[in-house]
């Protein structure tokens, strides 16, 4: 048993699009499930699907690289608020991940949205990661 899935899930995508895979699968969670819809939207990921299992189910990454260099479109992606030390912020205290270029995932109590949708909604909440 992982003791933070969500930090698991950012590993295995940072460790799949460093080692050069096309897809990687993770278990899934409707945590989980709600970020990689932000990935997809905001157009970090090319593709994904949801397979469910018996148990748990998994999810299915299809990874976005650069045509030209072939390097992946995720250059970083980090994890802020951990176990140990939640980071949570209002709504004009969200955070700008390289001056508006990337985007930080938020949970509010309206739902895991980036940033931006929580400064339109005025929402705060815990900041998950940045992606850019």
């Amino acid at each position: 048993m992982f003791t933070d899935p969500i930090a698991d899930y950012l590993t295995r995508i940072r460790n799949a699009s460093s080692a050069g895979h096309r897809v990687v699968e993770i278990p899934s969670s409707n945590l989980k499930k709600e970020m990689t819809k932000i990935l997809f939207d905001q157009g970090y990921i090319l593709s994904y699907k949801f397979e469910e299992d018996k148990v748990q189910g998994s999810i299915k990454i299809a990874l976005k690289y650069d045509r030209m260099t072939k390097e992946p479109v995720i250059r970083k992606i980090q994890r802020i608020s951990k176990p140990g030390l939640r980071k949570y912020t209002n709504s004009s205290e969200l955070p700008r991940v390289l001056n508006g270029l990337g985007i930080a995932i938020v949970s509010t109590s309206h739902g895991v949205m980036t940033s931006k949708q929580a400064k339109t909604e005025n929402v705060g909440g815990e900041v998950l990661c940045y992606v850019y």
